[in-house]
């Protein structure tokens, strides 16, 4: 299996780090690409040209990060990253790729020439990550969201979605100064920070 990738996307950085928390990282070969380039290595194997892309192999391609982080619970036999059945593990997955679709709308609109951004965009979105964000100091605070701390206790989906939103924010829109006011959360990432997983992954800083 191959997987392609970028160093600065946050979504590929969640596949990425799920493959090294549940050591399926031997079975798969990380591919790094473009994208929105005509001669990229991506698109004769997927035409939809998004990262992150799993490619089988009988050819197959996943795309999106949503359908392959359930595609690697089947393949692994450790405990899964989404529990069929979960209802909270899957709705707390499903805020953090929320959260982090709206914050690449977000970075999309400031790479954009200052004429042709969009204030209401940018406010909305801003809006956005800041409930959620709020809402997740609260719960840190109160003792949600907890990171194993024992020898190779792994995590689930949801905190390494979280763990990648955040280091996104750190390094590539920087714009979000999302540790202002968020001590319970700012200290959640820097533990997280420190896995092996995610210390192997960090990606490149951006001018935003």
């Amino acid at each position: 299996m191959r997987l392609f990738h970028t160093p600065g996307s946050p979504f590929a950085r969640i596949a990425r780090v799920a493959l090294r928390e549940t050591g399926l990282l031997a079975r798969v070969e990380e591919v790094e690409t473009t994208l929105r380039d005509p001669a990229s290595s991506l698109l004769p194997v997927n035409p939809v040209g998004r990262v992150p892309t799993l490619l089988l192999p009988d050819g197959t391609a996943l795309t999106e990060t949503a359908l392959i982080i359930p595609f690697l619970d089947g393949l692994g036999r450790a405990a899964p990253l989404l529990p069929a059945g979960d209802a909270a593990a899957w709705a707390a997955f499903g805020r953090i790729l929320g959260m982090l679709d709206g914050i690449g709308v977000w970075n999309r609109e400031l790479r954009r020439p200052v004429e042709e951004r969009s204030p209401g965009v940018i406010a909305l979105e801003t809006r956005r990550a800041t409930r959620v964000a709020d809402a997740l100091e609260a719960e840190i605070a109160a003792g949600g969201w907890q990171v194993g701390e024992r020898p190779g206790e792994r995590l689930d989906a949801a905190r390494i979605a979280l763990g990648c939103a955040l280091g996104y924010g750190e390094r590539r829109h920087r714009a979000w100064a999302w540790r202002e006011g968020r001590p319970a959360l700012a200290a959640w990432f820097d533990r997280i920070a420190a896995r092996p997983s995610f210390l192997a992954t960090i990606p490149p800083v951006s001018g935003l």
